[in-house]
């Protein structure tokens, strides 16, 4: 387990708290299910196979943080992390996404996760291997050697260099004077076209990975040359290099084993495929079996992916949906009881959305003012203005469409409109917003409501 898995759940809350405003129920569901994960692996083996994770169900209106709070989570616990739509889902024998490939994505995440970590474990290793492929290629020897000539004999290798050219030569690529020197050097191919076109979503089940079964057959394991500048090769043969260190087996079992007992899955939208009550027939039907499909890998079962077998009992899943014209018991009843822990998120006040102007630790007040220093632009709001967007904001979700506090981001483009777009003609200076600045700019799309459903 991560060193971020022994936190205790108040730790884990106080981490939320710096990217997600309010919600404490939820961030407490979620905290204490990552503490259980901890707290498992401190039994004794016989039991902690018999301990499953409670799963959650989020309930509440868009833009009030349920994915974040479980993206958070998975950063948090640096766990392998998906988020799938339940809404994608059809039941087995229709066109679309078959439930098991959810599993199939956590693990390519576990994988990307866990050859990241080996990657960073080989990095000094990799970095040094590639500057000595540099310095021969450089030198004129590494591309050369290696190339058969025509008739019976190879042509002669060139001269080597001497160790302290060598030396000479590797102080200068070190030190940049070589920085704008192209170098031809040969790459891997990222693979054969037509496999990438043929082993498409699905191939898992028959158990092949058709790109592993063709890259070592003669003609398919192909390299190209590619011309490029220094620190791009040198960055190119790291990752070569890399990759050569790293045993992908050992990484491969690894990310099974991390996918299994720390993956999450987050299901939004699960609302999307209860039963209306009172409804049957049509869609209805399909939703329902979406529903049975899901049921078996949230209960627990065997999923084959091209990494090996991967079992769901100890995957955490976390659900998501609105229901607004549905309610989580017009799910079927097998499928609410593999969810024991529900929690309601709330709808976001104003004074909410002015804290999540302000607090966040990648607020988009930050983040703009970031974007247009790059311009030479100092971007100053006041107390007033951040209350006036968020009370503007607001005003819209309750015209419109409630999106929570993705609506904080349609008023701060409209807002910043004219500044983004001259930013590059004009020279360095402060740009301070104030209220009344917010009301001139947005008070004519607010009194049109028909316009302000199109722009805001």
């Amino acid at each position: 387990m991560s060193r971020s898995s022994n936190l205790t759940p108040r730790e884990i809350v106080g981490e939320l708290d710096r990217y997600i405003i309010g919600q404490t129920a939820a961030k407490r569901a979620v905290a204490i299910a990552l503490r259980n994960r901890w707290r498992r692996q401190q039994v004794s083996d016989d039991l902690r196979e018999e301990i499953y994770p409670k799963n959650i169900i989020m309930i509440g209106p868009t833009g009030v943080g349920k994915t974040e709070i479980a993206r958070r989570l998975a950063k948090l616990a640096q766990a392998p992390f998906v988020k799938v739509e339940a809404s994608k889902f059809t039941e087995v024998g229709y066109v679309g996404r078959d439930v098991d490939s959810m599993v199939r994505d956590l693990i390519e995440a576990a994988v990307s996760l866990v050859r990241e970590e080996e990657t960073e474990k080989v990095k000094d290793r990799a970095a040094e291997l590639a500057e000595n492929r540099l310095v021969e290629l450089l030198s004129g020897h590494g591309s050369a050697a290696a190339r058969p000539g025509f008739g019976f004999a190879p042509p002669p290798p060139p001269p080597q260099l001497s160790q302290p050219d060598r030396e000479k030569l590797r102080a200068q690529l070190r030190a940049g004077t070589l920085d704008d020197q192209y170098i031809e050097i040969e790459v891997s191919e990222a693979g054969v076209t037509f496999l990438r076109n043929f082993s498409g979503q699905g191939m898992e089940e028959i158990g092949v990975n058709l790109q592993e079964f063709f890259k070592n057959m003669p003609g398919f394991n192909r390299t190209k040359k590619r011309k490029a500048k220094v620190p791009e090769a040198l960055k190119m043969l790291e990752q070569e290099e890399a990759a050569r260190l790293i045993d992908m087996d050992r990484v491969s079992r690894e990310a099974v084993t991390r996918a299994e007992t720390s993956g999450i899955i987050f299901i939004d939208e699960i609302d999307k495929i209860a039963n209306r009550e009172g409804t049957h027939g049509g869609p209805d039907v399909s939703r329902e079996g979406v529903q049975r499909d899901i049921l078996p890998i949230v209960e627990g079962s065997t999923v084959t992916t091209k990494y090996g077998p991967v079992k769901t009992d100890h995957i955490l899943f976390i659900a998501a949906g609105a229901f607004h014209v549905s309610k989580p018991s017009d799910l079927i009843p097998e499928l609410q009881g593999r969810f024991p822990i529900r929690v309601e998120l709330d709808s976001l006040s104003g004074e909410d959305l002015v804290r999540i102007l302000k607090e966040p630790k990648n607020s988009l007040i930050r983040q703009y003012t970031a974007l247009l220093a790059t311009e030479g632009i100092s971007l100053q709001f006041t107390e007033d203005a951040l209350t006036e967007i968020a009370r503007i904001a607001q005003r819209v979700n309750e015209r419109t469409q409630n999106i929570g506090a993705r609506r904080l981001h349609t008023v701060l483009e409209r807002l910043l409109d004219e500044v983004s777009f001259t930013a590059s003609e004009q020279p360095a200076r402060t740009v301070r917003i104030d209220a009344p600045d917010v009301r001139a700019k947005l008070s004519e799309i607010l009194k049109d409501e028909d316009l302000s459903r199109y722009i805001l």
